[in-house]
């Protein structure tokens, strides 16, 4: 089994873009094509500071569903 979490959901980013990933109690609905674009973007951010496979990064988050989303974009740059 691999624990990349982008890998685990990667056929459902492609499959079902328009499907709700992320259902938050304040109502907000992320699908699984907004993760995987605000992933993207995340990663592009992440590529033009120089971060490298294998390089730690620190972030002080709050759980959140963007929190997830940088780990995904993390995983992108694997």
């Amino acid at each position: 089994m691999n624990h990349n979490l982008f890998l685990q959901f990667e056929a459902h980013f492609r499959a079902t873009p328009d499907k709700t990933l992320i259902d938050t109690p304040e109502g907000r609905r992320y699908s699984y094509g907004e993760v995987l674009a605000t992933s993207q973007r995340l990663a592009g951010v992440l590529q033009s500071l120089d971060v490298q496979p294998g390089d730690r990064v620190a972030v002080q988050v709050g759980k959140s569903p963007e929190a997830i989303m940088l780990y995904l974009a993390w995983a992108l740059l694997s």
